[in-house]
């Protein structure tokens, strides 16, 4: 495969300012500002109706803001048409011409631009040579897998080379294994040519693959900004910690100010330390997060009575036992009532828990997040 097509330095940062878009008594976008910069992959995550999908049309210039503005390269485009501002786009559904061959399809923008046929044949050539479609050009949409048919929706959106590349759950009509596998095949492409990108997803696990950045957004404000790490490891709120990966969460009262943290005591006489950068004062409601698999079993870390320093230990019943092949999912039921979800690595010669078994899970202080 001969790779032709290298971005050559087009692409621009885009700077949102207190955007808002409102239809009626509804705010879908609630004062966001966003700067994303040159080449950078951005993710906009969140649920339904969270104003992902509205902030990424009004990029494109199909949604008109209320107030706020939008600077791409430095410049603002909102008073500028869509088809002005060389913006590339792919949504969930292709929207690729059925009467159209994928060489038809990808040539289209630039027909639309004027180019001439051999201008357009060399960069439809080099295009279809990244998105590794280039014996495919002849065919039609129909006579295409649905990856083939996204790597054509792709293309079609990096034909002209564009500063900038939007796209709105790309992936969401794939199944799990291609999508993964398509998920490689975007980071490839967007770190080859250096793209600016904004991506759209609910899928909390495709933002963590693939993004520099990503912005979690609830009802039409970003809660969050920052690296899969930080957003994973050090999340800033209960809904964040909630949506990306699962957590379990305890509810107490803050008895003891530390140094390395606080002290909370929850219903049934369970008490943990965790640390934080909150001030937080004696006698107030605190809620702590711990990921499922930052949680051991005592029985397997520690001699019987030992007492393990800057650890948190609680017993627990085994409600429930799911093995996954690599992974063993518990649940436990704390004293609390609260119910625990474990994960543990499948390895051999490692009993696993029955229900109806009392243990002890333990976690690192550290791992734990007040929030």
């Amino acid at each position: 495969m001969t790779e032709k097509f290298i971005s050559t330095g087009t692409a621009s940062g885009i700077r949102i300012i207190n955007l808002v878009k409102q239809y009626g008594s509804v705010t879908a976008v609630d004062n966001i500002s966003l700067e994303i910069n040159r080449g950078e992959f951005v993710t906009l995550l969140g649920p339904s109706g969270s104003g992902k999908t509205t902030t990424l049309m009004m990029i494109a210039g199909f949604v008109v803001p209320t107030t706020g503005d939008i600077l791409v390269g430095g410049q603002s485009i909102v008073s500028q048409p869509v088809n002005k501002r060389n913006i590339g786009i792919v949504f969930q559904h292709y929207s690729l011409f059925p009467h159209m061959t994928v060489f038809e399809n990808v040539a289209f923008p630039l027909k639309m631009r004027k180019l001439n046929m051999q201008e357009i044949r060399q960069k439809v050539q080099a295009i279809l040579d990244l998105v590794e479609l280039a014996e495919m050009a002849h065919r039609y949409p129909r006579q295409l897998s649905g990856g083939q048919q996204q790597r054509v929706a792709l293309a079609r959106a990096l034909v002209f080379d564009p500063p900038i590349l939007l796209m709105d759950e790309p992936l969401g009509a794939l199944d799990k294994k291609l999508r993964e596998s398509m998920q490689l095949e975007i980071m490839r492409i967007q770190k080859k040519l250096q793209i600016t990108t904004v991506y759209v997803t609910h899928d909390q696990s495709e933002a963590l693959t693939m993004s520099d950045r990503i912005a979690v957004m609830d009802h039409g404000g970003i809660l969050q900004l920052g690296s899969p790490e930080q957003l994973y490891e050090h999340p800033a709120s209960r809904f964040v910690a909630d949506f990306i990966g699962k957590s379990n969460f305890l509810t107490g009262e803050v008895t003891e100010r530390r140094e390395d943290g606080y002290s909370v005591k929850c219903e049934g006489g369970v008490g943990f330390i965790a640390p934080s950068s909150l001030d937080m004062q004696i006698g107030e409601k605190a809620t702590f997060a711990i990921r499922p698999e930052k949680l051991v079993f005592y029985e397997d870390y520690f001699e019987p009575e030992q007492k393990p320093q800057g650890w948190n230990v609680v017993a627990g019943v085994v409600e429930s036992f799911i093995y996954l092949g690599d992974l063993r999912h518990y649940e436990i039921k704390l004293p609390s009532g609260d119910v625990f979800l474990v994960q543990i690595p499948s390895r051999p010669g490692v009993e696993s828990w029955k229900p109806g078994r009392k243990v002890e899970i333990c976690w690192k202080q550290e791992d734990a997040r007040l929030v």
